[in-house]
């Protein structure tokens, strides 16, 4: 049976949390910065959960489900 392969667009977009949960980064951040508060940037920095509803789809996607 051959391997199964993982999505590369998706590897390179979400990330998994220790507890293996999709985490990804949020929006907003990639242009207009100067009218952005530096707080509301910082808080834009991080990365956050997948969707309850998109968790299974993006699982899948990196070979995890």
């Amino acid at each position: 049976m051959p391997k199964q392969k993982t999505n590369r667009a998706a590897a390179k977009r979400f990330k998994l949390s220790g507890t293996g949960k999709a985490m990804r980064a949020q929006s907003n951040l990639r242009h207009g910065m100067i009218g952005k508060r530096r707080s509301r940037k910082r808080r834009l920095g991080g990365m956050v959960m997948v969707a309850g509803v998109d968790q299974a789809r993006v699982l899948r996607m990196l070979g995890k489900r």
